[in-house]
């Protein structure tokens, strides 16, 4: 039985003295409504309304129960209205995790955010392994990936884009890398994230004909691997070797000279990005808020950006 259901279809009845015309208000029959308020009767072991051919009229115990039913009913009304206010307005805290480099980004964008609803909190979880969300009690998670659970609501959003990175003073004491093939000759710092970090794919930018551009797998090593973005942009900066990390992380070192982009040529194969989320009936209007945010950031950024063509070599580049 819906006690709330039935209490109010018990208080309509008291005023009206009619089942048929609270059935008419509800779009119901005469008998449902006559069976909630029997319902009600049984769940209070006392009989409410005297019903007759003419009219239907309350009990003592009816009347008695009158206060309090509408108390009851009022307070699940406004328990529904704060409900649907915190779904109209972002309201309390959204926890989201994401890959170390994104987290570092959406951190750089959040005051945006958290300026223009003053009742929203954010916590951030970065990690670059994904989770269980409803297990771990997150709101919203950024994957990179295509996404294997299929139980989660998935979002594209966008795709990552990485580049092949050294130090000067590693180039300029090794052997010259103008292919993907030359890897194999060089002390690549992996990052285990996703399967086979150790494999690198490439397109050929440069040679795109009726058949597609060319691809290049290349399988890398070396002595080091960090499970974290900044411990492997440390370690390439010390020139310990090559690395394949998000532009997001190496950009400000490219431009500042401390770190130089290899194979421009050669597109390291792009992830899609996605946001995810736990099934449900409804979203609350905080999340939806969140993800509006999320898109919003990513798809400002041109290297991100959802649909945006396939890489080209910089501008200076001879193919």
């Amino acid at each position: 039985m819906d006690l709330i259901t039935s209490l109010h279809s018990f208080l309509r009845v008291s005023e009206t003295g009619s089942f048929s015309a609270v059935a008419a208000e509800r779009g119901v029959t005469q008998p449902a409504i006559s069976r909630q308020v029997s319902a009600l009767e049984e769940y209070l072991g006392a009989r409410l309304v005297q019903r007759s051919t003419q009219a239907v009229t309350l009990t003592d115990e009816g009347r008695n129960l009158l206060a309090p039913a509408r108390d009851l009913v009022e307070a699940a009304e406004g328990l529904r209205n704060l409900a649907d206010q915190w779904l109209r307005k972002p309201v309390g805290l959204v926890r989201l995790a994401v890959p170390a480099p994104l987290g570092v980004h959406v951190a750089g964008h959040i005051s945006t955010l958290l300026a223009q609803y003053e009742e929203l909190s954010i916590e951030l979880i970065m990690r670059d392994r994904p989770g269980n969300l409803v297990e771990e009690g997150f709101d919203l998670e950024v994957r990179l990936g295509e996404i294997e659970d299929a139980s989660l609501i998935c979002r594209r959003v966008g795709s990552t884009t990485r580049h092949i990175v050294a130090s000067p003073e590693y180039i300029d004491r090794n052997l010259p890398i103008l292919h993907p093939l030359d890897l194999a000759l060089h002390h690549c710092i992996v990052h285990p994230r996703y399967g086979r970090e150790d494999v690198w794919h490439f397109t050929d930018l440069c040679d795109a004909g009726e058949r597609g551009a060319a691809e290049h797998a290349v399988t890398v090593r070396g002595r080091f691997s960090a499970d974290n973005p900044a411990a492997i942009q440390t370690a390439v900066l010390k020139g310990h070797g090559v690395a394949c990390l998000s532009h997001l992380v190496v950009q400000e070192d490219i431009e500042a000279g401390r770190l130089r982009r290899l194979l421009p040529q050669f597109e390291f194969r792009r992830q899609p990005l996605y946001i995810t989320y736990a099934p449900g009936r409804r979203l609350a209007y905080r999340t939806r808020a969140v993800i509006d945010f999320l898109v919003r950031v990513f798809q400002s950024d041109p290297l991100m950006k959802l649909g945006s063509p396939p890489g080209s070599p910089p501008a200076n580049h001879v193919c």
